[in-house]
């Protein structure tokens, strides 16, 4: 009887001091207790380093920790992109980036070291914005249809200006192109400063940005902004019509920032993290910064970003495809 007794007792002490040791692996599951950085794939000062900055500066309240920007510049995203691929999926590494960086990049370099659906786990979309295409003096259109019916009466003088080859920017060219029934040339640029020189100087006809980077020279009137890729009208150029409005198909688009983590990252992390960065964007002075700069703060949830990112990723495939273009 002692030995049975002594049996069970010990028994139960075991599974006791089991759940003990395993409680605090199951809290680790929804908290973090160490510094978190952010990966930002391109320097300092830009956009998506003004977006994590923003989201950081809230998400070290909530979390508790330390949130620190960890800018890692280059190659259109992808050294950022790589080093979060690496990272342990404790929920300690996000990484801020742009569309291009996910949906468009992998199509245009197949052979990258990391896949952007398999790798990494959609966190929260950040920002979104619209794209545009703006027309110069070299043009003389100052609307969407006169712009295509010079297009269409000058074969071979058709271009149109971005700030890099093989960026959504590039691409969304390739749609426009295709719309309107003429090859527009693209031509790359190492900045928008650059094209914008060019553009307002006539030395090429058109452009393609961010809206929000081309509305100072169109309220300036330097540039005419045609038409913006949204489903309705940018709040930054009100006077400017969507491409949905003028009855334009197939060329809605937007581009976005959005967190990413380390694919296999526990849910529950994943979640607690997506609350801190929708709480952040919720912010007033977070979201009045960001419009400003002409983003529009977006909250998502988990979710619904992993669908635009499996959306996005599957609509430009085929269009990079189709626009034979090799990087160099």
């Amino acid at each position: 009887m002692l030995h049975r007794s002594f049996a069970g007792c010990a028994l139960a002490l075991a599974v006791s001091v089991a759940g003990w040791v395993a409680a605090p692996s199951a809290l680790a599951q929804d908290r973090i207790d160490r510094p978190v950085r952010i990966l930002v794939g391109f320097p300092a000062g830009g956009t998506v380093d003004l977006i994590a900055r923003l989201v950081a500066d809230k998400m070290k309240d909530g979390l508790g920790q330390p949130v620190v920007i960890d800018n890692r510049p280059g190659a259109i995203g992808r050294i950022a992109a790589e080093a979060l691929k690496n990272a342990a999926p404790d929920g300690t590494t996000l990484m801020v980036a742009p569309v291009s960086a996910i949906a468009v990049v992998p199509h245009v370099f197949p052979n990258i070291p990391y896949d952007s659906l398999k790798d990494f786990a959609p966190v929260g979309l950040g920002a979104t914005f619209p794209l545009a295409i703006a027309a110069g003096p070299a043009s003389g259109a100052k609307t969407w249809a006169e712009f295509v019916a010079w297009a269409k009466a000058n074969p071979g003088k058709a271009s149109y200006a971005t700030s890099g080859a093989g960026s959504l920017l590039h691409f969304y060219g390739v749609l426009l192109s295709r719309e309107i029934g003429v090859d527009m040339t693209h031509v790359a640029y190492k900045g928008s400063a650059a094209y914008l020189n060019d553009l307002v100087g006539g030395q090429v006809p058109a452009a393609i940005d961010a809206i929000a980077d081309l509305s100072e020279l169109h309220r300036a009137g330097k540039i005419r902004v045609l038409a913006s890729s949204g489903a309705k009208r940018s709040t930054a150029l009100p006077d400017v019509p969507s491409f949905g409005e003028l009855g334009v198909k197939g060329v809605e688009a937007s581009g976005w920032f959005g967190f990413f983590v380390p694919a296999r990252t526990p849910p529950a992390l994943v979640e607690l993290l997506n609350r801190e960065i929708n709480k952040a964007l919720r912010a007033p002075d977070v979201a009045e910064k960001l419009t400003k700069v002409g983003l529009d703060p977006a909250p998502s949830t988990v979710d619904e970003f992993a669908r635009l990112v499996a959306s996005d990723h599957a609509k430009w495939g085929p269009v990079v495809r189709a626009s034979g273009f090799k990087p160099e």
